[in-house]
């Protein structure tokens, strides 16, 4: 099971993208556990300067947008 965290305020934005990516896990069948992360402190911990963001078992793999599906499928595989 991956550990996926989305980083932001929680803004639209931030909930949109862990939507997403709870929709593309389930149709490709990986199993994740969504942690939407608001602490701006923990935040700055992966150095991110825009959200919302994305990490996958500790690693930042994506920030500054909402990726696209293609996106999102490709950080789940890897």
């Amino acid at each position: 099971m991956k550990k996926i965290e989305v980083l932001g305020t929680g803004c639209k934005k931030c909930v949109t993208t862990a939507e997403q990516i709870e929709s593309v896990a389930g149709k490709l069948g990986i199993e994740i556990e969504v942690e939407k992360v608001t602490d701006p402190a923990a935040i700055m911990g992966y150095k991110v300067m825009s959200t919302p963001a994305v990490a996958i078992d500790g690693k930042l793999v994506h920030s500054g947008s909402v990726p696209d599906s293609g996106k999102i499928e490709a950080m789940l595989k890897a």
